[in-house]
């Protein structure tokens, strides 16, 4: 097995350094070429039809003298994936334009624009026939700059106490002290997950919310750190509300996962056939109505609110049940 895994390292570390050759003068001579590559004749030209067979246009010149040159075109680094992670990268290109970061989707069709003049034909249509296929909904949420992320992210990554004003729900401006752990994106929103020294506790910030980041010149030793996507999964579907349920669904939770969001409830394992769900909404009626929707049967552990909302609804579609054609 390592002899295999030995050889087509081997073989793959010749391929990329051919396609550099070839992309550095317009013709080659065979056996130049070869004795570059310290390679037969003969494994010279297997190693170009391999060269073939992933899209690339290797021409050759006959005759005891040819050689070989690589067509126009394809003068741009190679391409180092295979095709399944071309298509990948491609795809996530075309999403990441319709994301909630200021100015990326610029950035991300450039970036496509070049990947497409490397990617094989072949390639190039799986890509294309995505990109005519899809539409992203317009965003309505606010965006945030990416000089912002990046400075959350250097401030995480080094351990750096920063100072940034923040707006809070209610529209007040306070001004934080906090060590920073990790940033968390939802899909929608990007939470920073923090230590507020002055509350001495962790809390999530809307980076959208965050202004004036502003390294203090300290350094922390995280301390107890919590799951930074659970952390941010519970106060975003909980904390903020009124009420908080939980409720615990007859049902496994792959049954059960598509109908609920990361930003409406979460999931957890609560046996082989049943889930425990964890949610949060300023009316009870609300998590009644969408409980009930779901399908499966459940069971209300809390709040007793949410047991009388459920009985007052079930009590109204049996009278409209029951009432007369």
């Amino acid at each position: 097995m390592n002899g295999r895994l030995g050889f087509v390292l081997d073989t793959s570390a010749r391929l990329l350094r051919l396609l550099s050759l070839l992309q550095a003068r317009p013709d080659w001579p065979g056996p130049d070429l070869a004795a570059r590559l310290e390679v037969t004749a003969r494994t010279l030209r297997r190693d170009i039809s391999r060269l073939r067979d992933l899209g690339y246009p290797v021409h050759a010149t006959p005759g005891v003298a040819g050689g070989y040159r690589l067509a126009p075109g394809a003068t741009l680094p190679p391409l180092l994936l295979d095709d399944d992670e071309a298509v990948a990268v491609a795809v996530s290109l075309q999403t990441a334009a319709s994301q909630s970061v200021t100015g990326i989707a610029e950035t991300a069709l450039s970036a496509l624009a070049k990947l497409e003049q490397v990617l094989p034909r072949r390639l190039r249509e799986r890509t294309e026939t995505f990109q005519q296929a899809t539409v992203a909904l317009p965003r309505t949420a606010a965006t945030v700059d990416p000089a912002l992320l990046t400075a959350l992210a250097t401030a995480c990554r080094h351990c750096q106490v920063l100072v940034f004003a923040y707006t809070a729900r209610d529209g007040s401006r306070t001004e934080r002290r906090a060590e920073p752990h990790r940033l968390v994106h939802t899909g929608y929103r990007w939470y920073l997950v923090a230590r507020d020294q002055a509350r001495d506790d962790w809390r999530s910030f809307r980076v959208d919310r965050i202004r004036e980041p502003r390294p203090t010149g300290s350094r922390f030793i995280t301390r107890d750190p919590p799951d930074a996507a659970s952390f941010v999964a519970r106060a975003v579907t909980t904390a903020p509300y009124r009420y908080q349920a939980r409720v615990l669904v007859h049902a496994p939770l792959a049954a059960v996962a598509d109908q609920v969001t990361p930003t409406t409830g979460i999931l957890e394992e609560a046996g082989p056939d049943q889930c425990l769900l964890t949610s949060g909404a300023d009316s009870v009626d609300m998590i009644a109505l969408h409980l009930a929707s779901m399908g499966p049967d459940f069971t209300i552990l809390e709040p007793p609110e949410l047991v009388e909302a459920a009985r007052v609804l079930a009590a109204r579609l049996n009278r409209a049940a029951a009432a007369p054609a």
